[in-house]
This record gives structure tokens, C-alpha cells and sequence, in this order.
């Protein structure tokens, strides 16, 4: 886990390695200040048998100085080159995260909340990046001052730093009880944050209907509970940490206790072996070992939050997509021909019950089939194979004569385009969202995309055009608006194969009338899967797919299907009579 972490260090090497250095740096002055002390007590305020030796005092002085600006200067350096290291190893963590997003395929997506996803991009990546900064600074700073003091305080008087021995071995052995009862709760808290992040998250995008509905005081609820559940278990890993400051407090005033004690016997004796600089150091030197502690003690507290955290990114980091590219992938598709040989499907590995169940398809190029059938009979499911958004798991799919599987996965999906049941607009311009088809499209282009789809017709109504704002998710455009313009967007790609998941649902049954015509005299040789609930939007298909409980329960053309099939003829009854869905819950697969 941390060899893959510190991968993505990367250009900030340098600030990492000269960040330790900084701070051995500043210890060592620091070391030498309470050293220095003592040498102004003994040889410049008590020298010159007791009248004191002002030039000594001076030039010790100048030097201590030094020595303090050094120290300064070194922990300045230290900050900046930390801060640097820390800030530049987050930034790393988060592009890599992002970019693996990108290459996940949706079975991957599916494992991972998007909740989850924004609070490892966020909070994790925050404790990670405060770690690394603490061990870059205090885990190098604290051990070794702490060996220095040490060193320094068994050279002025072994017995007395005795005392500081056996004061860190109790405090270790505390600290260490105190981080690993806190650790199973940080584990804890953070997947309580992603439920955190998830009530916030669907509130928003859909704060519409919990107004329409009158349910805010039930979405507030929901969210203190899962705000109170982030409390109790942060309450509880800071009651258990809070142990550490007494403990500390209680073993630096003992030690000062029993140094002042011991040392002034040791300067009273009739043969003294201590004198009073010497004492002084040892004081000061009491205060740098326990104050090391103490640093030590908030970096474990700090790598203990960070470690559950971590782990968390590097799920991330390591997940490998589940779709991938073939040794010696294809880069050219012949034509638009789709075949589905025996197809078995299901979204889960070890799932028991297929989705998609003994498929069979020969569809010729330019042809435009229809797709019909109620509610999870796997109609979404079926057409999401083509572009490989998913991969079988028997049989095989063939686009131009090839399995989609030994495809380039860029050149699959540019060719194969999809508009998808749920249209997404971003936020920008419309020419800036037509452009996701094409980004080097003219604008020309861009608008003969759109009257194909019809969606000019609004368009040049707009006082701005083709440089209308849209708003994040297409919030200031309608249903029906969206659609077209994402399938504009699609048609802009120029693809071999297109698809529209129920993409006319929200237009009326006159435009939708004119794109389907528009495709038949503008894109005479794209293979077009039309998944619809109005029959009126595929009777005039090539073929038509009707779909049940995963399987194909007939296919062929609209009159057909009407003297042959009971299920599409029960449809077009019921919709020439005025019900107009295809089932009475409505709604796609």
C-alpha cells in the first residue's frame, strides 16, 4: 500500500528529500542551544571563581544566537519544502484517482458509490496529504531530536538520563495501546462519511422532488442520522486519544520532579558531580525528549486516521478495469453489421440468474431495428453490449464482422454511438455539449447535427443561439430539448452504429416522427437500435426486437409482429386505444 502510494510523488521527490533534511538541520541547532546554556552558566556567570566572565558570555551568547537563527532559518525551510511535498502528493493522488475513473468500465463503477468515490477524492486524500506532511516534518524532527537530547543528556549524566529512559519506554508502551484501540474506529468512520456524503448528494440533485413532495424535514432526518453516526465514532476514537495529553502532561512534570530532585542532591553532595549549567541542560534536554513524544504521539494519531484512508485510495488506484484493450486491438470497423451469437449475460460474475438469456441476432448494416418490451425485460442491457460498456460472460458480440472484444475500445465506442436512457448536459455552451461528438467540429457542422435531430427548432429561438448557456445537468432547458440535443451531440461522431435508449420519450410524437424521417434520408447507412415504449416510434423499423424477462420473444417486421407475436399485438391494441405505455408501470431496463 505505501509503495504504491508513494508512486505518485513524482516531481515533488526533491521537496520530500530536502524536508527531512531541513529538520535534522534545525534539531541540531536546537540540540546545542540548552548545551551552550549550561556552558554560560558554568564557565560565564559562575567562571572567574564566581566574578563572572562578561566577553565569555558575549561570545557564547553571539554563538547561541546563530545557532537559534540557523534553527529558525532550518525550520522555515523545512515548512515550505513540507507543505510543497504534501500539497503536490494530494494534487498526484487525486489526477491518478481521477484518471483510473476514467479507464473503470460500469461493472467497476458499480462496486464503488459515487458518495464513496468523492469522499476517497476528498476527506481521504486530506488525511493522507496531513500525514505525509507529518512525517516528512515531526516523524523525522521528533526521533531524532529525541536521540540527540538523549545522547546529549547520558553524556552530561548518564543517571539522570536514566530517568528519561525508562519515562519513554512507559510512554511508548502507552501511546501504542492508545493508537491501535483508536484505529478500529477511524476504519470505521470514514465509510460512515461516504453515507454522509450520499444523503447530501441525492438531496441535492433532487431537491425538486423532496419539495414537490414536502419531504424536507425527512431528508433532514436522514441526514442527522447520518451526521450523528460520523459523531459517535469520531467521539469515540477522541475519547480514547484524548488519554494521550494526561498521560504526556503527567510524565514530562514527574520527570521534571525527579530530575530538580535528583540533581540537586547530586549539586549539594559534599563531592558534588553535577553543577548547576549542567542541571539546567538536563532540564531543557527533559523538555526536548517529551516534547519529541508529544510530536510523536499527533503524527501516530495523524498516520492512524490516515491509514484506513489510504487504503481506501489505493482500492481505487489498483482497481483495474474490467474491460480492456486486446494485445493487438482492430482500429477499423468494415460496416455496421451487429451480431449477438448466443449471448448469456449477467452484471455480476458470481450473480445466479442471467440477464440476458440465449440471444441470437443477424443484423445487416444501415438497417434500423426497433426495440420494444416492458419494464427489466433487459432492453438497455442488450444494446449496452455492442459498445462493450459491459462484456458477455458467454458467446460473443460482432460489429462488422469482429468481436466487439478485439476492437481498440476508442475506436468501438467512436463508431458506436450512444444516447443514453438518462441524458447528462454539461455545463457550458450549446456548441460546447455538441461538441463532446466531435470537439473538432465547425459550427456548421454542429448545426446540421442539430436540424437532423430537430433541434434547431428551439435553438435559433434562443437570443444567444448556439452560444446559450446551459446550466449544469440542463437545468434550463426542457425534457424533450435535452434529448435532442444529445442526440445531436451523438450524430456528430458520424458513427457506423447508433443507438437511442428511449431518447424521444419526452419529444412529441410529431418531432419524433421528423427525426425518424431525417434519419432515414440523411443516415441511410447507420445502423440505428431505436428502444422505445411508443410503437409509433418503431412500426416503420426494418425489424423490430420484442423483449421479455431477458429473452427475445419475437422479432421481425411491424406487420409481422402483429399477426405473430401476442405481446406486440397486445401493445399496439392498447396504444391505438388511447393507453399509449407499453406497461402500466412505465419506465426502461
Amino acid at each position: 500500500m505505501i509503495k504504491r502510494l508513494l508512486q505518485e510523488v513524482k516531481e515533488y521527490k526533491t521537496a520530500s528529500i530536502l524536508t527531512p533534511i531541513f529538520m535534522i538541520g534545525e534539531v541540531i541547532f536546537e540540540t546545542l542551544i540548552p548545551f551552550i546554556m549550561g556552558l554560560i552558566i558554568n564557565n560565564g556567570i559562575n567562571g572567574n571563581n564566581g566574578k563572572g566572565d562578561t566577553n565569555y558570555i558575549v561570545m557564547m551568547g553571539v554563538i547561541m544566537f546563530v545557532f537559534a537563527l540557523l534553527g529558525l532559518i532550518a525550520g522555515m525551510g523545512g515548512g515550505i519544502t513540507g507543505a510543497k511535498a504534501s500539497t503536490g502528493f494530494a494534487k498526484n493522488l487525486r489526477e491518478a484517482m481521477f484518471r483510473n475513473i476514467q479507464t473503470f468500465s460500469f461493472a467497476n463503477i458499480d462496486k464503488f458509490s459515487t458518495s464513496g468515490l468523492v469522499t476517497r477524492m476528498t476527506t481521504d486524500v486530506t488525511n493522507v496529504q496531513n500525514a505525509y506532511q507529518m512525517i516528512l516534518r515531526m516523524c523525522i524532527r521528533a526521533p531524532f531530536s529525541m536521540i540527540c537530547a538523549m545522547a546529549m543528556a547520558f553524556y552530561i549524566s548518564p543517571r539522570i538520563a536514566t530517568i528519561y529512559l525508562i519515562a519513554v519506554i512507559i510512554l511508548g508502551i502507552i501511546l501504542v495501546f492508545i493508537m491501535l484501540n483508536a484505529n478500529k474506529y477511524f476504519k470505521q468512520v470514514f465509510r460512515k462519511y461516504d453515507d454522509l456524503n450520499e444523503s447530501v448528494q441525492e438531496n441535492v440533485s433532487a431537491i425538486r422532488v423532496v419539495k414537490a413532495y414536502v419531504r424536507e424535514e425527512y431528508e433532514t432526518d436522514k441526514f442527522h442520522k447520518a451526521s450523528n453516526n460520523v459523531y459517535n465514532m469520531f467521539v469515540k476514537a477522541e475519547t480514547i486519544i484524548s488519554y494521550n495529553s494526561p498521560v504526556m502532561q503527567i510524565t514530562v512534570y514527574t520527570c521534571i520532579l525527579l530530575i530538580s530532585w535528583v540533581g540537586a542532591h547530586m549539586i549539594v553532595n559534599a563531592n558534588p558531580t553535577l553543577d548547576t549549567g549542567e542541571l539546567t541542560s538536563l532540564l531543557a534536554y527533559c523538555m526536548n525528549i517529551l516534547m519529541s513524544l508529544m510530536m510523536l504521539s499527533m503524527v501516530f494519531v495523524m498516520v492512524t486516521m490516515s491509514a484506513a484512508s489510504a487504503k481506501r485510495i489505493v482500492e481505487v488506484l489498483d482497481e483495474k478495469s474490467s474491460i480492456t484493450n486486446p494485445q493487438n486491438p482492430i482500429f477499423e470497423i468494415k460496416d455496421g453489421s451487429v451480431k449477438f451469437d448466443n449471448v448469456n449475460f449477467k452484471y455480476k460474475e458470481n450473480g445466479k440468474n442471467y440477464v440476458l438469456k440465449d440471444i441470437n441476432l443477424d443484423i445487416k448494416s444501415g438497417e434500423t431495428i426497433g426495440i420494444i418490451g416492458g419494464t427489466g425485460s433487459a432492453k438497455t442491457s442488450l444494446v449496452n453490449l455492442i459498445c462493450r460498456l459491459y462484456d458477455v460472460n458467454k458467446g460473443k458480440v460482432l460489429v462488422g464482422g469482429k468481436d466487439v472484444r478485439e476492437y481498440d475500445l476508442d475506436t468501438l465506442r467512436n463508431e458506436v454511438s450512444v444516447v443514453l436512457q438518462k441524458n447528462v448536459l454539461f455545463s457550458g455552451t450549446i456548441l460546447d455539449n455538441l461538441r463532446w461528438g466531435d470537439e473538432n467540429a465547425t459550427e456548421q457542422e454542429c448545426i446540421a447535427a442539430c436540424k437532423l435531430a430537430c433541434a434547431d427548432e428551439f435553438i435559433e429561438k434562443f437570443p444567444e443561439k448556439y452560444n446559450t448557456y446551459i446550466e449544469q445537468g440542463g437545468t434550463n432547458v426542457s425534457g424533450g430539448q435535452k434529448q435532442r440535443i444529445c442526440i445531436a451531440r451523438a450524430l456528430l461522431k458520424k458513427p457506423k452504429i447508433l443507438i437511442l435508449d428511449d431518447s424521444t420519450s419526452a419529444v412529441d410524437t410529431a418531432t419524433d416522427a421528423k427525426i425518424r424521417k431525417a434519419f432515414a434520408q440523411e443516415i441511410p447507412n447507420t445502423t440505428k437500435f431505436i428502444i422505445a415504449q411508443r410503437i409509433s416510434s418503431i412500426e416503420s423499423a426494418d425489424k423490430i426486437i420484442v423483449m421479455e424477462n431477458g429473452e427475445i420473444n419475437g422479432f421481425g417486421t411491424h406487420e409481422e409482429l402483429l399477426k405473430n407475436n401476442e405481446i406486440y399485438k397486445d401493445v399496439y391494441e392498447s396504444q391505438t386505444e388511447g393507453s399509449g405505455d407499453f406497461d402500466e408501470n412505465g419506465g426502461e431496463q
